[in-house]
């Protein structure tokens, strides 16, 4: 008799984190949502990558830096065709996609047209082969490259949309606004995970777009590392099985959302994103998702009240877009707060919303340390990158532990006492200020 395997179907959970008791006249309540995705056919699985049935329908496009300076060294150049080359190779039977060459304009490098080639053996061949046109002249306007990559990912009818760009300079032929209504025009349309080849491009611009299009940024100093990269941000975008998803926080009459933000597996202010979904109903925007698990820290201030008095404070919901145009509600938990005199439980900080807080501060005062660094002021850089040594090692992130040691030498670090490096590589000081953001989860 044979045997039918069923795909699975995605399921979501959420898990509140809240101590939520407050002391009489109290109004802070803070909690930390973990959201997690599990069961869904797009994630490795026991079909191949190149089969047709094995995930929703996704498009991709492939935004390739051709700029003149790609060709110093010619390393870089010849590691981004590689690194493409491995990326198209990534991709399922059935997926859209396009490649594009970006330097002050953008050209479509394949299929031509204006349109997107679906994914087979032919057409993995084929855009393989056309990657030998790519060769470096020319200047750098990233925001051309976004527009053109919305326009193509605009005509398929699919719900994954996804980018990834790559650079290796600093976006010099057009004005800052451009870039930044280019990044407007295409937020909610596709993700796009960015990423930076050697050490001559801006880390602030990479990240910002990485950022403004709910994707993942990184460094790739050695144009070597570029191909193993992009197999793996390709693995993750065929991954994806659940697109526009949302986080919807419902407040009760009286209580106002103080903020918003994502906290693991890195730190991503929301509070700013929200768009109204109906009365005291805001959506907070999270992008798509595969088979993962992501943590949210939310604090809402609630109307004053007196001993013994309870109330709902938040209903946290995932939602998703149906396509009649309704949402679907994914899963759902509660926030609440509870008023009591009991000294010993309104003053206990639950371990989840302790630890995010100070994840949260240690990537601010990476940023901060760094800046200082930058502009001259020692005194303010060592205490700021002190007390990052501090709150990584009281937190457990070894990764951003062991890259503060490319910058400062630790004499101390439950103390914070440290001292700047003289000398330190530009590629780790890059490094770090693109990976200040990147968290870890509570200890167990």
């Amino acid at each position: 008799m044979a045997n039918f395997s069923k795909p699975s179907v995605p399921r979501f959970s959420v898990d509140v984190y809240q101590n939520e008791f407050l002391p009489e006249g109290g109004r802070e309540v803070n909690a930390v949502v973990t959201v997690t995705r599990t069961g869904g056919t797009a994630g490795p699985g026991s079909a191949g990558p190149h089969d047709p049935g094995h995930g929703p329908g996704a498009a991709v496009v492939i935004m390739v830096d051709c700029s003149g300076s790609m060709d110093y060294p010619a390393t870089k150049l010849r590691g981004a065709r590689e690194a493409t080359a491995a990326a198209i190779a990534a991709l399922r039977d059935g997926v859209r996609f396009a490649v594009v060459a970006g330097t002050h304009l953008a050209r479509e490098v394949y299929p031509r047209g204006g349109g997107l080639a679906v994914a087979d053996e032919r057409t993995r061949a084929d855009a393989t082969e056309a990657l030998r046109s790519l060769t470096a002249g020319g200047g750098t306007a990233i925001g051309t490259w976004l527009r053109l990559a919305d326009a193509l990912l605009a005509t398929a009818d699919v719900p994954i949309r996804h980018g990834i760009l790559l650079t290796d300079g600093r976006n010099e032929h057009e004005a800052p606004e451009a870039l930044r209504e280019a990044l407007d025009a295409c937020a909610g349309r596709f993700t796009c995970d960015a990423r930076g080849v050697g050490t001559d491009w801006e880390v602030k611009e990479v990240t910002g777009i990485a950022s403004a299009l709910l994707g993942s940024a990184d460094i790739v100093a050695d144009p070597a590392g570029l191909s193993a990269d992009f197999t793996r941000m390709m693995g993750a975008a065929m991954g994806k099985g659940v697109a526009d998803v949302a986080l919807r926080l419902w407040t009760p009459v009286g209580a106002e959302v103080a903020f918003v933000k994502q906290v693991a597996p890195n730190v991503e202010e929301l509070t700013a994103r929200r768009t109204e979904a109906g009365t005291r109903v805001g959506d907070y925007p999270t992008g798509s998702w595969g088979d993962e698990s992501r943590d949210f820290h939310l604090c809402v201030r609630v109307p004053s009240a007196g001993v013994g008095q309870e109330m709902l404070a938040a209903r946290v919901s995932l939602v998703a877009p149906l396509p009649d145009g309704a949402v679907e509600t994914l899963a759902q938990g509660l926030v609440r707060a509870v008023w009591t005199d009991d000294m010993a439980a309104s003053t206990s900080i639950n371990p989840q919303v302790a630890h995010y807080t100070g994840q949260a501060e240690l990537a601010d005062v990476i940023q901060q340390g760094l800046d200082a660094r930058k502009a001259g002021d020692l005194g303010g850089a060592t205490a700021k990158l002190g007390r990052a040594v501090q709150l990584a090692s009281a937190s457990g992130n070894e990764d951003t532990s062991k890259l503060l040691a490319k910058v400062v030498d630790v004499v101390d670090a439950a103390a914070g006492t440290v001292r700047l490096k003289a000398k330190v590589a530009e590629a780790d000081e890059m490094t770090l200020e693109t990976r200040s953001t990147k968290t870890v989860r509570v200890k167990k």
